[in-house]
């Protein structure tokens, strides 16, 4: 009976220091501010956990006009989370706000498990989703940032000083100095990695572009279908699955258009709301593929109760990375799913100046792909001709306008490479 007590003691105290998830029972933890969309976010975190592998045992609501800056929900309701834990045996607590790094040390000193916030989780699903070289870096600096952030004086052993050498009694390095000076270093390497990693994207780019290859990049909601959108159109048989966050690195294939030849269909990450911002920053070499492409394809789950909301949180990110002026196309996904209120089937609609604006489909059952590849075939020849006019525009420039006048150099004698040195054509 007393090792068991031990067992579970010690058990207990593991917990604080566990970085994954896996398997682990959790409680999760909202606080209602009186938002609209509360009960929605607080359901899309049940499936973050379920995606990240944990099981969701239980959920407690804090009702509060202002969050406590020491324990977030106050003394009180920390306890009741303390005993819901004890409850159903659960050894993992999220929160669905971020925590400041002072909140999460106390929280996890009150109620004595370990504590997670909405960006650790979502950091979590991308570093076991990360399949490539590109995308695993960006995983990593993103968790070193992160972990950059929550560098704070949770442990003792973060107080302890060490000396430097000849120096005796003085002040010495504190280990959270030593930390987050390693921290910063493993930071600064994967960013010089990430860049390197980024002009080979950009040298392809190039190569596209030389081609005059019509680019296409799918984006949308996390689980909004887009994978699924994306193998249909290009038989590449990618990863897709009713998770969130099923796909995170970006996957490109070439698809035969009747009437447009090749155009180059992009695959990237899904969006979620309130997406941290270090995410999209550690994410920038793979969002580059949607800042470059031709033409957006913004997939929608024409079926979700708040498809509104989830557009206009994939616009926000749009505008964030500089991309909210490229063409784009809405597919309205799975109406596959509401054949009572789909009752006209697959669709293509078209703006005030003709063009196609927003496809309405089922990738699932192919209903209404014929629609959507027409569409981009048409949207490829347009671009075409825009840039086969801008061509001959440059052709048929006048010589004095395309090049730009050449700067008047001074004589031999009298250029100087070198200011600070006297010089003369007789140094040769």
């Amino acid at each position: 009976m007393f090792l068991l007590a031990q067992w579970s003691s010690v058990r207990k105290k593991l917990a604080l220091y566990k970085t994954g998830i896996d398997a682990a029972r959790a409680v999760l933890v909202g606080v209602d501010t009186g938002r609209e969309d509360f009960a929605d976010s607080m359901a899309e975190l049940s499936l973050l956990a379920e995606s990240a592998g944990s099981i969701p045992a239980a959920t407690v609501i804090a009702r509060k006009g202002k969050t406590d800056p020491a324990l977030f929900i106050g003394s009180g309701k920390a306890n009741e989370v303390k005993k819901v834990m004890e409850e159903q045996d659960a050894e993992l607590v999220i929160f669905n706000h971020p925590l400041s790094p002072t909140q999460q040390r106390n929280l996890e000193r009150h109620i004595g498990f370990h504590v997670m916030d909405r960006t650790g989780l979502i950091l979590d699903i991308f570093s076991q989703r990360a399949q490539s070289h590109i995308g695993k870096t960006q995983v990593e600096l993103a968790q070193v940032r992160y972990r950059m952030s929550r560098l704070v004086r949770a442990w003792s052993h973060l107080e302890r000083q060490r000396g430097g050498i000849g120096v005796r009694g003085g002040p010495g390095e504190t280990q959270m100095e030593l930390d987050r000076r390693m921290l910063a270093t493993k930071a600064k390497r994967l960013e010089n990695e990430l860049e390197k990693l980024q002009r080979q994207q950009r040298t392809q780019r190039r190569a596209r572009s030389r081609k005059d290859v019509f680019s296409v990049s799918l984006v949308g909601y996390t689980n909004a279908g887009k994978s699924t959108v994306f193998n249909a159109l290009t038989k590449a048989g990618a990863y897709a699955a009713d998770q969130l966050f099923a796909t995170l690195d970006t996957t490109s294939r070439k698809v035969h258009l009747d009437g447009a030849g090749s155009i180059v269909v992009s695959d990237t990450v899904g969006f979620i709301r309130e997406l941290p911002h270090q995410l999209v920053e550690a994410f920038r070499a793979t969002l580059d593929e949607t800042i470059h492409a031709d033409l957006i394809l913004h997939v929608i789950d024409a079926c979700s109760p708040v498809a509104r909301e989830q557009k206009a949180e994939v616009e926000a990110v749009l505008r964030e990375i500089g991309a909210d002026d490229i063409p784009r196309i809405e597919v309205m996904n799975k109406i596959d799913q509401m054949p009572q209120t789909f009752t006209e089937g697959a669709l293509l609609m078209r703006d005030s100046e003709g063009i196609p604006g927003q496809v309405f489909l089922s990738a699932k059952t192919g209903l209404g792909l014929d629609l959507l590849r027409s569409a981009l075939a048409e949207c490829s020849q347009m671009t075409d001709r825009i840039r086969v006019d801008q061509n001959r525009a440059k052709v048929q420039m006048a010589p004095d306008e395309f090049l730009a006048p050449l700067p008047e150099r001074p004589e031999t004698s009298e250029f100087n490479p070198i200011p600070n040195r006297k010089y003369s054509p007789h140094d040769a």
